[in-house]
């Protein structure tokens, strides 16, 4: 497990490659700004494919003073495919969003004949770093899947654990989250969080311990589940929440951040390699932070 991004930094730069990431239309000032700062701390290399005159603009504005390797593309669409194409090449190990749609990027990703699927569901991964819980908390997918079905939660919950896995962890926890913790054929989540621990209990999901039906306070609080009698290994101890449908997980990930001053680091998981798709208004060390958890899991 990791406490902190701290600890996940620092398993970035203990890595004997280090990860090259294509940041998609790099003509993207605050995009630009974190793969410069992830390069000078040592966890990524870079090449800004994009339109190379604005890029060399903003270089200089930004005091970049080093060699960069520019892939020269001004037009946004083009420049998500020649990106992709990098990653196929083996030049790129994961790709990162600037200044271009995210449908723009993901049209070039999920090309059948040049993009980069794998038959596999794609589902957001966001690592929350909150000062109230004693490690990482991994919150899915509130950035893709808008209302997922019970096989795309199984999928959404294969594609988190795998991620956990790929950074060091040996079983995660995973909680199925609802209102409740009693299965109840009028709530839909009830139902499929039982049935997802069923399926985990079977063997069809592997590596890591699936609770649910589970509420927010007894994965998180464990003196809860004690006053309500609930046993569970997840409860107080939960690595990873499934949220219902993309509405829940977008609430859930900006109260952690803006009311429980939480840090947050996300990617798209399900395709060949890691995608950070950071909104434009996400901060710099989101940013950042997900350069680190990309650089880690490609």
């Amino acid at each position: 497990m990791l406490r902190n991004f701290d600890e996940m930094v620092e398993k970035v730069k203990g890595l004997l490659a280090k990860r090259t990431v294509a940041l998609v239309a790099a003509e993207d000032r605050h995009a630009l700004e974190a793969v410069l700062h992830a390069e000078k701390e040592g966890i990524v290399k870079a090449i800004l494919v994009g339109d190379e005159g604005k890029i060399r603009e903003l270089l200089k504005d930004l005091n970049a003073t080093g060699e960069y390797e520019i892939a020269n593309e001004p037009d946004s669409s083009k420049a998500a495919y020649k990106a992709v194409e990098l990653v196929r090449e083996n030049k790129a190990d994961f790709l990162m969003k600037g200044k271009i749609d995210t449908a723009g990027i993901l049209k070039a990703v999920v090309d059948k004949e040049r993009g980069l699927g794998q038959g596999r569901l794609m589902s957001h991964v966001a690592i929350v770093e909150v000062p109230t819980y004693h490690k990482l908390l991994v919150a899915t997918d509130g950035g893709m899947v808008m209302y997922p079905t019970l096989d795309q939660k199984k999928e959404i919950i294969n594609n988190a654990v795998e991620t956990l896995l790929k950074l060091g962890y040996e079983r995660p926890k995973v909680g199925v989250l609802a209102a409740v913790e009693k299965v109840n054929p009028k709530m839909p989540e009830t139902v499929d969080g039982d049935k997802l621990k069923e399926m985990n209990i079977n063997g069809e999901i592997k590596n890591c311990i699936v609770e649910g039906p589970i509420s927010y306070d007894l994965a998180i609080y464990e003196e809860a589940a004690k006053i309500k009698g609930y046993e569970s290994q997840v409860a107080g101890d939960v690595d990873v929440l499934v949220v219902p449908d993309i509405t829940t997980g977008n609430v859930l990930g900006k109260a952690l951040i803006y009311s429980a001053k939480g840090k947050m680091a996300g990617i798209v998981v399900g395709a060949k390699v890691p995608i950070i798709l950071t909104s434009r208004g996400s901060s710099a060390e989101e940013k950042f932070l997900s350069l680190a958890l990309a650089a880690a899991t490609s």
